[in-house]
This record gives C-alpha cells, structure tokens and sequence, in this order.
C-alpha cells in the first residue's frame, strides 16, 4: 500500500496516479510493493529528522527510511516541498519534474541503488530520468 501525508502546503491532486506510477518503478525493476508512505513536509521538520536519526545539520531534499525485506519495499520517504521548489528554480526545471526525481529517487534507494561515489550518482540520475519518463498525469 501506499499513503501520502501531507504535513506542508503541498497536496498532490490525484495521489491515485502518482500510486499507480509507483508501483509501475517497482514493477519495472522487479520489486514487489510493501508498505510506502510519502510524507510531504517543510525544511524545519525534515531538518529536525536529519539532526535527530542522522546526525546531519543540513538541509535536504529527501529522507528515506528503509523498512525493506528483500525484494519487499517498504519505506517512509519524506520530502521537503519548500527544498524541491528551491532546487527546482536552481537547476531550472519543473515543480513537477523535480518533485517525481525526488520521488523516485526515494524508491530507487529502497532498491539499493546508492548516489555516494560519482559512478552510483551517474546510475540513480539516469534512473530517476527513466522513471520520469514512466509518469504521464499533472500533479
């Protein structure tokens, strides 16, 4: 299953598309779905997550946590909306865009795939460009 909490001013419109194109990641890479649950927030609150369960004093786009067994994704993914605009006007692309790379590459990690060493970015860039590609509905 997969929920969407909203604890910021962003509402996706249709979270059954967004669901739908989720679980076509998964299927795509031969995962089976367990329990996701995306959690939309501000800068503040995932800034306290990160000090808290990761040490780090930085904001961020994305935390995931990982709650996986084996080929069983699960997860809670959550999101700074205030960071995906912000990096969206950085890199100069869409809301929309930034949020579903954002998105996938919470999904991606769940899967194993790693962005520490330049080789693993290169790998998780062209798989979230392809997972992109997979989604074809406005937020």
């Amino acid at each position: 299953m997969i929920e969407f909490h909203f604890k910021s001013d962003l509402v996706l419109k249709d979270t059954a598309n967004y669901s739908d194109w989720i679980s076509r990641i998964l299927d795509s890479e031969e995962y089976q779905l367990g329990q996701l649950d995306y959690v939309f927030c501000s800068d503040e609150f995932l800034l306290q997550l990160n000090k808290q369960y990761l040490n780090h004093d930085t904001f961020t786009d994305i935390i995931t946590f990982d709650y996986s067994n084996g080929k069983t994704i699960s997860g809670d993914i959550f999101i700074s909306s205030e960071r995906v605009k912000e990096n969206a006007e950085t890199f100069g692309v869409d809301f929309k865009n930034e949020l579903l790379r954002v998105m996938s590459h919470g999904v991606l990690h769940l899967m194993g795939y790693g962005d520490k060493s330049n080789a693993q970015k290169e790998v998780m860039r062209t798989k979230e460009e392809e997972k992109i590609k997979m989604f074809h509905v406005e937020p």
